[in-house]
């Protein structure tokens, strides 16, 4: 393989960051290595959506496909070291895939081949040994989201979904359960410390806060409530762009293969 001088791989970070507009200027950071990018299929609470992602030598970027390896939206960065990787069989829906965990959000994710899988598994835990060097920090982890057509009732009281009585996920458990079920707001540190999030009954007895249950709602002049502010904050899948493909299998026989640099192929300018 040929080496890339540095200036090649700022090119390349450079790249990456200006695809996704005003919002990758944080990509920009000295030191940073693009190492790999490739196409993944993610699991969302309601479908299956195609998602570009980057390797950096200390993060992990993945954002939304607007226009294939020119534009990205929703850009997400999570650093190596808050990253846990788990490697799963094929499943019925989502082959060579595995689950990506980390402190305010955990999902599945699959690959076009089990060849790509094992390569972005083997990198990723390669750049996070170097950036931890082997020590890795104790971490409380996201649960993985029951995906809304794994069940048709409450997993909390069974009582079955309809228009009126909709879909919501307790943020702690992942369970889909319903209103009556979920009225609880409680402080979830490792996903926001800052917010009160929507929580099932079990959830918030185990939490053992004794936080006050929000039980009058406010109205804005525009009609929204507080239960309408509380669910757009976690639920930002609800907004994915009509331009992503509602069936992400179609895209993996056009993409391009996943590409690796090995960061010791980085050459220094001279």
């Amino acid at each position: 393989m040929d080496q890339l001088s540095d200036q090649e791989n700022w090119d390349r970070v450079q790249a990456v960051a200006n695809s996704f507009g005003p919002a990758g200027k944080l990509l920009l950071q000295s030191g940073r290595v693009l190492v790999g990018e490739g196409k993944l299929v993610k699991q969302s609470r309601k479908k299956q959506q195609a998602k570009a992602f980057f390797l950096f030598n200390d993060v992990l970027v993945y954002g939304s496909i607007v226009l294939n390896g020119r534009w990205h939206k929703k850009l997400k960065v999570t650093p190596l070291e808050d990253i846990l990787l788990e490697d799963l069989e094929d499943g019925v829906r989502m082959k060579n895939q595995w689950l990506i965990r980390t402190p305010r959000k955990s999902f599945y994710v699959s690959a076009a081949s089990y060849e790509e899988k094992r390569a972005w598994i083997e990198h990723i835990e390669e750049c996070k040994g170097r950036v931890t060097q082997g020590g890795d920090r104790r971490l409380d982890f996201a649960n993985t989201w029951i995906p809304d057509q794994a069940s048709a009732v409450c997993m909390r009281c069974s009582s079955k979904f309809t228009g009126t009585r909709r879909r919501h996920h307790c943020r702690k458990c992942g369970f889909l359960v319903c209103g009556p079920c979920s009225r609880k707001r409680a402080v979830i540190a490792h996903i926001d410390s800052t917010k009160q999030l929507r929580v099932c009954k079990p959830c918030y007895l185990s939490l053992g806060v004794e936080l006050p249950e929000l039980t009058r709602q406010r109205w804005d002049s525009g009609g929204k409530s507080d239960e309408d502010e509380l669910e757009c904050y976690s639920e930002e899948e609800e907004a994915e762009h009509s331009l992503e493909e509602e069936d992400p299998s179609r895209w993996m026989d056009s993409w391009s293969p996943y590409t690796y640099i090995n960061p010791e192929h980085i050459r220094p300018q001279t």
